[in-house]
């Protein structure tokens, strides 16, 4: 992964405390990392402890000026070699499925050259995920061969309930990227 630029989306939901550890070990192994979080997700993860991580500034405003000339969601769609969104909430799916642009995230998304492909991990409640609509937005993306969906696990999920929703382990997303770059 030496060299790879990751922009890592973080949403927002429990889970996000992992994409911190995330972006520590893709860094581990040589990897940049850009992360771009919705406003959600800052209130479960501060930017201050992504930018201590991964040396790079942490973007959540749509509005955020780049550098002078610059358009911030261009140029980190087109600085990204692979993104990857960890947590991905349902939100954040249904909102890529429908081709809606509306916070930094999906702008970001929505810019990425067609070659860029895009790991999503799910975490939510199990009845979120068992949602028929959000499994046909799942089927919808990784049928257009970009969008790549890396499983929930079962487990106890932060709610209390017990069922698939649970992010994926941080080393079966790493090598999930890795096959995807490879």
């Amino acid at each position: 992964m030496n060299g790879t630029q990751i922009l890592l989306g973080v949403t927002g939901g429990i889970a996000a405390y992992r994409a911190c550890e995330l972006s520590r070990l893709f860094i581990k192994e040589g990897a940049m990392v850009r992360v771009v979080m919705t406003a959600a997700a800052t209130r479960f993860v501060t930017p201050l402890s992504f930018e201590a991580l991964t040396g790079n500034a942490v973007h959540s405003d749509i509005f955020e000026e780049g550098s002078p000339g610059e358009v911030l969601h261009i140029a980190l769609a087109k600085w990204a070699h692979i993104a990857l969104i960890a947590p991905a909430t349902a939100n954040i799916i249904g909102k890529i499925a429908s081709g809606t642009a509306d916070d930094l995230l999906s702008t970001v998304v929505m810019a990425l050259p067609q070659s860029t492909p895009v790991a999503i991990a799910p975490a939510m409640n199990v009845e979120m995920w068992k949602n028929p609509i959000l499994q046909k937005k799942l089927s919808y993306l990784t049928g257009l061969g970009k969008y790549h969906v890396i499983s929930p696990q079962e487990g106890l999920l932060a709610c209390g309930d017990v069922g698939r929703g649970k992010i994926a382990e941080n080393e079966t997303i790493v090598n999930a990227v890795k096959e995807l770059l490879a």
